[in-house]
């Protein structure tokens, strides 16, 4: 007997209360990821690499996402729209941060609605966001997570394909200005997913 899919209404209607620009949900076996995504962490080196414990080495990459996607039916994507420039100055971090506590924030109403095994996922470095101040991630150290209510896995890290989720929830992923070319209509966009289950 083949199960209906669950109404998960009500968490794209808190994802656009709490401020996404967009909430949409796909069938998890839409997402894409591949290994030579995930080596964009590598190659060339991203600077947070290594830094905390929601980033690569310390994520299991395409081959963990693919295991997690595969027990949870369904995901929520969302994306914030925002000004271009944001995400060339320093405003890109409080961004960085408005997203992870989007992503959380539903992961944890998911868990609530009784979708237990509900994960969340963002992009940017945790350590970057919220632990800046700190020499090392207190994880990686072996300890507890300073902010375990906000910081989340990376998307870059597993490798996830994000222009391809976000053109399979029906988005474009590229703005266009006046004059056909997404620089001149001055907006970006980031994006985060919680795969439901």
């Amino acid at each position: 007997m083949v199960q209906s899919q669950p109404d998960l209404t009500p968490l794209v209607d808190l994802a656009l209360s709490l401020g996404a620009s967009e909430a949409a949900v796909i069938d998890s076996s839409l997402i894409q990821v591949s290994e030579q995504l995930a080596l964009k962490c590598v190659q060339p080196r991203c600077e947070n690499y290594g830094l905390s414990f929601s980033c690569p080495p310390y994520v299991e990459g395409p081959a963990g996402f693919r295991k997690m996607a595969a027990l949870r039916p369904q995901a929520l994507v969302v994306r914030l729209v925002v000004p271009a420039a944001m995400l060339l100055s320093w405003e890109r971090l409080e961004l960085g941060r408005v997203l992870h506590e989007l992503v959380a924030t539903l992961e944890t109403e998911a868990v609530r609605q009784g979708y237990k095994d509900s994960t969340a996922f963002a992009g940017g470095s945790c350590k970057e966001l919220f632990c800046q101040e700190y020499l090392e991630c207190q994880r990686i150290a072996g300890g507890s997570c300073r902010h375990p209510d906000l910081a989340r896995p990376s998307l870059s890290g597993y490798g996830v394909d994000v222009f391809k989720l976000i053109e399979d929830c029906g988005w474009n992923p590229y703005f266009k200005g006046e004059g056909g070319n997404s620089e001149e209509s001055g907006l970006a966009w980031v994006a985060g997913l919680i795969l439901i289950g």
